[in-house]
């Protein structure tokens, strides 16, 4: 019972502090002079694509490792 309660406070003093809920945060504004139903394409080095995939990677083996292959040599 006393987790649940923390849990619903915490929600509830998180959308106190930052002054939104839910529904605002997934609103935009919409500006006439620009079109909103298209992304703009922003180039980035392939170095940069390299080593967010390799880091990616790297962090899904360590979780892999962690929580399936980790023995505990105290056990």
């Amino acid at each position: 019972m006393f987790r649940k309660k923390m849990l619903w406070g915490s929600l509830i003093a998180l959308v106190l502090l930052t002054g939104t809920s839910g529904v605002t945060l997934a609103e935009m504004p919409a500006h006439s002079s620009e079109q909103t139903s298209q992304f703009r394409r922003i180039e980035q080095p392939l170095s940069l694509k390299v080593g967010v995939a390799i880091g990616g990677l790297a962090l899904m083996g360590l979780e892999l490792w962690w929580f399936l292959l980790y023995k505990n040599p105290e056990s």
